[in-house]
């Protein structure tokens, strides 16, 4: 089971924000595979999944964003009713927290992912090698 990166993107909650940073990544040519946004009193925090992290780290960093790069879990899930609650239950069964999460649909309606960030990667992948889960490899994100 292999690690997958989440950047994060530190920025004010204001028109044309997230137009400079996907201008960035689309200019270099990387793929935006999943992404959020949360935001509080008019600052916010852009999460992306890119098939090209260290090059979309990089290149945002140099453009002067803050950003910083987070180790994630890619868990395959069922993308029917029910999916997300039957890799959930594992993650709590076992003391998981999920920090935070998003969804990468791998093939149209063929393949979901649950991308979580928690607290101890290596730990949580490491109480998680007996289940019967599928998980993702950097090299299938494309």
């Amino acid at each position: 089971m292999d690690k997958v990166f989440i950047i994060s993107v530190f920025a004010e909650n204001k028109p044309g924000r997230l137009e400079r940073i996907t201008k960035v990544l689309s200019e270099a040519n990387i793929n935006i595979l999943a992404f959020s946004i949360t935001s509080t009193n008019g600052f916010g925090v852009i999460k992306f999944m890119v098939n090209k992290w260290k090059e979309a780290y990089n290149l945002l960093k140099e453009k002067g964003f803050t950003v910083s790069m987070n180790e994630a879990i890619g868990i395959e899930m069922k993308d029917q009713p029910g999916g997300l609650y039957e890799v959930v239950k594992i993650l709590s069964s076992k003391g998981i927290n999920i920090e935070s999460a998003s969804v990468y649909v791998a093939e149209t309606r063929k393949r979901a992912y649950l991308i979580v960030e928690v607290d101890d990667t290596v730990k949580a992948m490491d109480v998680l090698k007996g289940e019967n889960l599928k998980f993702l490899h950097p090299e299938d994100i494309k």
